[in-house]
């Protein structure tokens, strides 16, 4: 398949792949049914704000992140807003995780402060030095964690307060528009009552 003709489907499948491949107690049904169950409450949401976790945590999380998918020529997780949809997902869609994430989040500044003990924040390292250290832990229940969100927060709707603007989507070539195909919605297309609700990419 080429990229430019992602489906909606293979997008979920390649999120799944992600979700199967990761550390966590998360499986694509428990992943599908909480966003599902959020969905509603994003779209009231309104422009999104770190309200989980602290704006130190969030920093360093939104370092991480930002290794994971770096900005380059393209944008990459900063410019998504990735942090914004972990804060979110952690404050409720994925709220079983917050508990561990913290713990979890708490050993990974312990441990760059016993590495780089002048450091005031994983965000006051270097790039270079913050890569080397993540090789160190990219085999940990934190590291995977983050990266699993990264994903999701990159490439998900972004109603959940990632993807801003649909970067996630263009950088694959995905479209999130609706197929009609018989037998299944076809026969709504010309129907003046039937909204599509699209984020339409700026």
């Amino acid at each position: 398949m080429e990229i430019a003709n992602l489906s909606r489907r293979s997008l979920l499948e390649a999120i799944a792949a992600v979700i199967a491949t990761a550390a966590t107690p998360l499986g694509w049904a428990e992943v599908a049914h909480a966003m599902a169950q959020s969905h509603s409450a994003s779209h009231t949401a309104g422009d999104p704000k770190i309200s989980f976790l602290t704006a130190a945590e969030a920093a360093d999380i939104e370092a991480v992140a930002a290794q994971i998918i770096p900005t380059d020529d393209s944008p990459g997780a900063r410019e998504a807003g990735v942090v914004y949809f972990i804060d979110r997902a952690l404050g409720t869609f994925f709220s079983q995780l917050a508990s561990d994430y913290r713990a979890q989040l708490v050993t990974f500044q312990a441990g760059y402060r016993d590495r780089y003990p002048a450091a005031r924040s994983f965000t006051s390292l270097t790039s270079e030095q913050q890569i080397e250290f993540l090789k160190g832990i990219d085999k940990t229940p934190f590291f995977t964690t983050t990266h699993l969100l990264t994903m999701l927060g990159m490439f998900t709707l972004p109603d959940y307060g990632g993807n801003r603007n649909g970067i996630g989507w263009k950088l694959i070539g995905f479209e999130d528009t609706h197929a009609f195909h018989p037998p299944f919605g076809y026969y709504d297309r010309d129907y003046a009552g039937f909204v599509i609700d699209t984020v339409k990419a700026q």
